[in-house]
């Protein structure tokens, strides 16, 4: 999405990110969640799963903002989205203080 100015706060706003699961045995290959994403995170795949369904995968896994699209129209509840495990940066101290 291509925005016409910058926010005024988007130093301040952090975009959570979501990982996405996909239980590819439970697939019936519907693609209702590639169709509906978004942000084009999904795509089908060539392999079949053990109902000779073509399961998705994630093509863009940095892109999703966990909004629960996919997990809402699934209607084999075959995938979920939880929260990405960001890496915790270091603190750092600057000379003279204590770090508690």
């Amino acid at each position: 999405m291509k925005l016409w100015r910058k926010p005024l706060d988007s130093d301040k706003i952090k975009i959570i990110r979501g990982e996405i699961h996909i239980i590819k045995d439970r697939c019936k290959g519907c693609s209702f969640c590639v169709e509906y994403c978004p942000k084009e995170v999904l795509e089908m795949s060539e392999e079949f799963n053990a109902k000779g369904y073509h399961p998705p995968y994630v093509k863009k896994p940095d892109d999703c903002v966990e909004c629960h699209l996919c997990e809402m129209l699934c209607p084999e509840f075959s995938i979920f989205v939880t929260v990405k495990k960001e890496d915790e940066k270091p603190v750092t101290v600057a000379s003279g203080e204590e770090q508690t």
